[in-house]
C-alpha cells in the first residue's frame, strides 16, 4: 500500500485531471442532441398556436428535477404546462398506457423516460397525440414510434458527451426552445436544480458534468429559489458539497416516490414561497424518516431470509409484506453484507417486483437477460436492475441465475474498493481538508480518496445516536505515536478486538457543528 504525503497526494490527484476544468461557455451545442432542434420548434410552434402541452416525467431524483426545470421555465414565459408524474404503485415507470388514460393533450413531452415506451407511442398515434421523447437511458434495437426522440444515447446522436442525465437533456432542449422564441431567460438559474439531479443519478462526475455540478453548487448557496433557501437551511453549512447532496438532500427528495407520491418532490422544487417549500421539505423528511423505518425492518427480514442462500452465488430473496418502494435499497445492503450480487423482491396479489443490485465486474442486468423467460418484465444496466415476474417461478429464478453465475470468474464476485494509500496521523489537518476539497465535486468517476489504518491501536469506543446504532473509535495510529484520532463509523455497532487492533478504510470530511468545524474520519469498511 503506497504511503503518501500531502505532496504526493495532491500529485496523484492532479493525474485524474490531465486537462483544465471546462468553463460554462465550452458546454457543446445543444444543437448536436439529435432531434433537439426539431423537437425545440415543435413545441415553439405548439406555444405560438395555444397547444396543450402535458409534461411526463419520472419519479426518481432526476426525474422529478428535469420535471421541476421544465415548470419553471414554463412559468417564465409565461405559458401553461400540464405535468404529470406516475404513481410508482398505481402506474408503473414513465409513460404508459396507463397514464395515458388521464391526458387529453395535443403534445406530450416525457422527461428522464420514453425511451422504451413502445405501446405508450402506438396509443399516442392512435389518438393523434405528437410526442416528444427525451431520455437518456440506453435505447433498445427497436424505438417507439414518436415526433422526435431526444437521447444523447441513440447511435447517431453527435453529442460529444454522452454520460448526461435526463435533467440534463431536458436543461438543453430548453436551451434551443429560449433561441427559438428569442427569450430572456438565464439558464443558468437552474444549475442548483441541475446539479442536484447529476450527483443523485450517479453520473461520471468528469467533463462537462464537473463543470455544472461545481457552478450549481455554488448557485444552491446564493439561489433565491425557496426550495434552494430550505436545502441551505438544512443543510446549516458555509459551503455544500456533492456528497451533503448525495446522502443528505437525494433520499429526501427520492422518498417521496418511493413510499408515496413523487409530486410532494415536485411541489418542493417548484415552490413559489419559502413556507410552501418548507412544508413540503418537511413532508419529505418525515417520508424519509418513514423510509429508513421500513427500509431497517425490510432489511432485518431480509437478512434473515437470505441465510437459507448464503451458499449461493446470487442471493434472491422475497417477501409478501415488503415495500416495493425500499427493496433497492435493501439489496444494496445485502449486497453489503453478503458481499455478492442480490435481488429483492416483493410480492402482492401472485406478482413479485424487485430490484437488483451487484458487486465487482458482475453484470446483473446480462444475468437477468440470460434467464428472461422466468421473467415478465426486466430492465436496468450492469450494476442495477429491476424486474418482475409470477410468485411461482421465483425458486425456479432463484436457481437459474445461480447456474448463469456459476460459470462466472470468481474473481469479479471482488468487491472494487480503491484505496489511495496510507497517510500519517501527523498529515491529518485543516491543511490535508482544504487539499481535498479543492478536487472537490466527488461522486462516479472522480472517488473521494479512501486511505488505510492498519493495525491501529484501538484506545477508546463510544456508541452514538439515539438508539445507539453508530460507534465513534478513539485510536493511536502506531504505538510511538502520542497523537489520538476519532474514527466515526455509521450504522456499526463496533466491540473492542480482542487483539485491541483495527484495520479499516476511510474518508476525511469537514463537520461542522454548533459552529465549530473539525476534521472528521469516517470509516467505509472495517476489515478483520
Amino acid at each position: 500500500m503506497k504511503i503518501l504525503t500531502k505532496q504526493s497526494l495532491e500529485e496523484l490527484l492532479y493525474l485524474r485531471f490531465p486537462n483544465q476544468d471546462k468553463k460554462l461557455s465550452q458546454i457543446p451545442n445543444p444543437a448536436l442532441l439529435q432531434n433537439a432542434e426539431k423537437s425545440a420548434k415543435r413545441i415553439a410552434d405548439a406555444i405560438k398556436n395555444s397547444d396543450k402541452i402535458t409534461l411526463v416525467g419520472d419519479y426518481d431524483v432526476d426525474g422529478v428535477s428535469s420535471t421541476a426545470i421544465m415548470v419553471d421555465f414554463f412559468r417564465q414565459i409565461p405559458y401553461p404546462l400540464e405535468t404529470v408524474i406516475p404513481n410508482r404503485f398505481k402506474d408503473g415507470y414513465g409513460v404508459s398506457p396507463s397514464v395515458l388514460e388521464r391526458i387529453e393533450t395535443d403534445l406530450i413531452i416525457t422527461v428522464d423516460n420514453g425511451i422504451s415506451a413502445m405501446e405508450a407511442a402506438k396509443i399516442c398515434k392512435d389518438k393523434g397525440i405528437e410526442l416528444i421523447i427525451t431520455d437518456h437511458h440506453t435505447p433498445s434495437e427497436i424505438l417507439p414510434e414518436a415526433f422526435a426522440i431526444v437521447d444523447p444515447k441513440l447511435s447517431t446522436c453527435q453529442y460529444p458527451f454522452k454520460e448526461i442525465c435526463g435533467a440534463q437533456v431536458a436543461w438543453l432542449l430548453l436551451a434551443l426552445l429560449k433561441k427559438e422564441l428569442s427569450l430572456n431567460i438565464d439558464m443558468k438559474q437552474f444549475l442548483d436544480i441541475l446539479a442536484i439531479a447529476i450527483i443523485a443519478d450517479i453520473m461520471p462526475l468528469i467533463d462537462i458534468n464537473r463543470t455544472l455540478v461545481k457552478e450549481g453548487l455554488k448557485i444552491l448557496m446564493n439561489s433565491s429559489r425557496p426550495a434552494s433557501i430550505i436545502i441551505r437551511d438544512f443543510l446549516n453549512k458555509s459551503s455544500i458539497t456533492s456528497e451533503d447532496i448525495a446522502f443528505q438532500i437525494a433520499p429526501r427528495i427520492n422518498s417521496a416516490g418511493r413510499l408515496e407520491d413523487a409530486t410532494i418532490a415536485l411541489d418542493f422544487f417548484t415552490a413559489e414561497d419559502t413556507s410552501t417549500a418548507y412544508n413540503q421539505f418537511e413532508k419529505l423528511n418525515r417520508l424519509n424518516e418513514l423510509r429508513k423505518a421500513t427500509e431497517a425492518k425490510t432489511t432485518e427480514e431480509a437478512l434473515e431470509s437470505a441465510k437459507a442462500y448464503e451458499d449461493n452465488d446470487v442471493i434472491v430473496v422475497a417477501g409478501s409484506d415488503w415495500h416495493e418502494g425500499v427493496v433497492g435499497i435493501v439489496a444494496a445492503r445485502l449486497v453489503d453484507k453478503f458481499e455478492k450480487p442480490a435481488i429483492v423482491l416483493s410480492i402482492k396479489d401472485g406478482v413479485a417486483k424487485g430490484s437488483a443490485r451487484s458487486i465487482g465486474d458482475v453484470n446483473i442486468y446480462e444475468l437477468i437477460e440470460e434467464n428472461k423467460s422466468f421473467l415478465t418484465k426486466f430492465g436496468g444496466h450492469k450494476m442495477a436492475a429491476g424486474l418482475g415476474l409470477k410468485e411461482e417461478n421465483i425458486d425456479a429464478f432463484r436457481i437459474a441465475i445461480n447456474k448463469t453465475a456459476s460459470k462466472l470468474n470468481p474473481d469479479d464476485f471482488i468487491a472494487k474498493e480503491q484505496l489511495t494509500g496510507v497517510l500519517s496521523s501527523s498529515d491529518i489537518d485543516f491543511e490535508l481538508l482544504n487539499l481535498l476539497e479543492s478536487f472537490e465535486p466527488y461522486g462516479e468517476a472522480n472517488i473521494k480518496p479512501t486511505f488505510l489504518f492498519k493495525e491501529a491501536e484501538v484506545v477508546n469506543i463510544k456508541l452514538m445516536g439515539k438508539d445507539k446504532s453508530h460507534s465513534r473509535i478513539e485510536i493511536k495510529q502506531s504505538p510511538h505515536t502520542t497523537k489520538t484520532l476519532e474514527l466515526i463509523a455509521f450504522r456499526t455497532v463496533f466491540e473492542m478486538p480482542s487483539d485491541k487492533k483495527i484495520t479499516c478504510s476511510y474518508t476525511i470530511a469537514r463537520n461542522e457543528f454548533n459552529n465549530r468545524i473539525s476534521v472528521q474520519l469516517l470509516i467505509n469498511k472495517i476489515y478483520l
